[in-house]
């Protein structure tokens, strides 16, 4: 029998309360391991319609720093992915003019479902269902390390923007709307 003191329980237990949650392999990590990229994992508790904010705020990161992968779609319903800083939002119609078509809208959170393979609010750049072309506010690829979605709510990578463009082959764009 083995017996233990009031010490060792509490040491125990702030051994496994300084233990990162696991969180399971997603698509987007999958992807960013098999072409070698090196990310950091942050594991945050989700808020519905909490956004980029929220995430930006529990984790104590800049809000521009934390990039939204938004699932749209032209006047053709052709998908595309924008990634935009968390404080920013999109003029459509600038985006549209630059990548040469009538109309850009966001796609309804099934659609975008359907397009992305992942949750509205998990979705990634990285990994995604069905091959997309990604758009990158231009001013996100100035900064050091961003933190987008790594395919699950509440879960972040954290990752330098270049990667953005050398994996998904995302073209710089400037349709950033202060909100």
């Amino acid at each position: 029998m083995i017996a233990y003191n009031a010490r060792d329980a509490q040491q125990f237990d702030n051994r496994r309360m300084a233990k990162p949650r696991h969180v399971s392999e997603t698509p987007a990590v999958a992807f960013l391991k098999v072409h070698g990229v090196e990310f950091t994992e942050h594991v945050y508790e989700y808020l519905e319609h909490g956004g980029a904010r929220h995430s930006a705020e529990v984790l104590g990161i800049d809000p521009f720093a934390v990039v939204k992968t938004l699932v749209m779609q032209d006047d053709k319903a052709r998908p595309l992915i924008v990634l935009m800083h968390g404080n920013r939002s999109v003029s459509t119609k600038n985006l549209a003019r630059q990548i040469g078509v009538k109309s850009v809208e966001p796609c309804s959170p099934e659609t975008a479902s359907r397009h992305s393979g992942y949750l509205v609010g998990g979705t990634s750049p990285f990994g995604t269902r069905k091959p997309m072309p990604v758009y990158i506010e231009r001013s996100i690829l100035a900064l050091p390390k961003v933190y987008l979605n790594g395919g699950r709510r509440g879960y972040l990578l954290g990752i330098a923007p270049e990667a953005c463009v050398r994996l998904v082959k995302a073209q710089a764009v400037d349709c950033a709307l202060d909100k």
